[in-house]
């Protein structure tokens, strides 16, 4: 029963976030860099190309552009996370559409820091509960599963096409606006997202069976075991070390408080790997 509303209470909390990432995409768009004309990063941004060419909403654009790249997420990334991805897009696309279109300042240069600032807390947010913001964010990290680089890197690198063509369609120094959100917006989702950061987890448990086998039932990661035996009590124990990403931290500490919460953890960074280990 505790384990059924425990993961309720995490659902909710997912869609909470969801709900509150794709009002902070939205708020940045409406609120700071389309009053602008600074274009954000990933299909937004291109959402936002294209609406001054065809005569549709950049809401409306983002949505359509995104049905695709939902393909793409379903099959590299994860059902639940594709899922998830696309309910914020619609809700992204939603909020574009309630939210009117309202520059809080006239400085470019705030409007492209604070755009990229809120927009990449939103995406980071996503990206940090198991979802996205579609687009670029779901193509970057496939990519970056692939290669174990940071994520942000990614959306700076795939976003270049973005500056050129804000530069072609309205004038350079927009382009050079654009680039600076960019920049901001990739430094600070790497800053909230951190799945590319490793972790070495050492965990002395009495239930040394039971929490191997639900650690492996959640996460695909070996576990080296360790025999141990406490320095006060003289108590036989078992200590699992494993390697896991920062990302998968959260899932690791509930699957010890439902088996073990007794469990001594020690977690410190890693700082390289060689050998096996799981990247996507």
């Amino acid at each position: 029963m505790f384990l059924v509303q425990h993961n309720l209470f995490r659902e909710a909390g997912k869609i909470f976030i969801v709900l509150v990432g794709s009002l902070l995409l939205a708020c940045s768009l409406n609120l700071f860099l389309i009053p602008a004309d600074v274009f954000a990063s990933g299909f937004t941004g291109v959402a936002q190309l294209l609406s001054y060419i065809l005569p549709l909403s950049t809401g409306t654009l983002l949505l359509l552009l995104n049905i695709p790249v939902a393909i793409l997420g379903w099959l590299k990334v994860g059902k639940s996370f594709t899922v998830y991805s696309f309910a914020s897009v619609a809700m992204t696309t939603l909020f574009l559409e309630l939210i009117p279109v309202h520059s809080l300042s006239s400085d470019i240069m705030l409007n492209a820091v604070f755009g990229g600032v809120i927009g990449a807390t939103g995406a980071g947010l996503l990206l940090k509960w198991g979802a996205s913001s579609g687009g670029l964010d779901i193509i970057a990290l496939v990519l970056a599963r692939y290669t174990d680089r940071p994520v942000g890197s990614f959306f700076f690198l795939l976003n270049s096409i973005i500056v050129v063509a804000s530069g072609l369609l309205l004038d350079p120094e927009k382009a050079l606006f654009t680039l600076i959100s960019i920049y901001v917006t990739s430094r600070f989702i790497d800053a909230i997202h951190t799945r590319y950061v490793k972790l070495t987890a050492m965990v002395v448990t009495k239930k040394p069976d039971l929490l191997n086998k639900a650690i492996h039932e959640r996460l695909t990661r070996g576990i080296t075991r360790i025999p141990a035996k406490g320095g006060y009590t003289f108590e036989e124990k078992e200590m699992l070390v494993i390697v896991i990403t920062r990302y998968e931290l959260y899932d690791l500490k509930n699957i010890i408080e439902e088996v073990d919460p007794e469990a001594f953890t020690n977690i410190v960074e890693t700082a390289s790997i060689f050998g096996l280990f799981r990247k996507d």
